[in-house]
């Protein structure tokens, strides 16, 4: 998400660059051809008086830029700091209470267990209460009621002389 957002403005800044080199560059080849500043018989000398006017008129830029421009530039990345410590902070403070949370949940569950395994000391035998057996059994094997059989369970009167072929092809019978 960032990056491609990093790739962009890359690209506007270096677009920037090449738009105020080539305006600049403009502005001495028309300064030299109206013969305004230093025109001199002398090619090398003025090739090079215009080389320096250009790297002066480039520091002047790139001094306002810095002054005006990477005051807004850093204050943009101060704030990226402060909200990336800020969600730093917030996860590990979640973390922390996932933590504390998980550790709670065990000890509740160690102290129902110690409740448990006193009862089954106090009452051996019979099953806890918390393990859903209603009035507990007086035996760890659970014992059937005549309410949970069925009175008269279905018959089945088919009379089946032969296996049924059910697809399955044996091959050592058919050889």
């Amino acid at each position: 998400m960032q990056v491609g957002n990093d790739n962009s403005d890359a690209e506007i800044r270096l677009m920037g660059l090449i738009l105020a080199q080539s305006a600049l560059i403009g502005l001495s080849v028309g300064v030299y051809d109206a013969g305004i500043w230093l025109n001199n018989d002398d090619a090398m000398v003025n090739g090079f008086t215009y080389a320096m006017a250009g790297f002066f008129v480039q520091g002047i830029a790139y001094y306002f830029f810095k002054m005006f421009f990477e005051q807004n530039m850093q204050e943009r990345v101060q704030m990226q700091n402060i909200e990336r410590q800020r969600q730093q902070r917030y996860r590990s403070t979640q973390l922390n209470f996932d933590n504390r949370r998980a550790d709670m949940e065990m000890r509740m569950q160690e102290a129902q267990l110690e409740r448990e395994l006193q009862w089954m000391e106090q009452n051996p035998g019979k099953m806890p209460p918390s393990w859903g057996v209603q009035g507990g059994s007086t035996s760890m094997i659970t014992q059937y009621d005549d309410n949970m059989l069925i009175k008269n369970p279905p018959k089945h009167e088919a009379i089946i002389d032969k296996p049924m072929h059910l697809g399955a092809v044996d091959e050592k019978k058919n050889q």
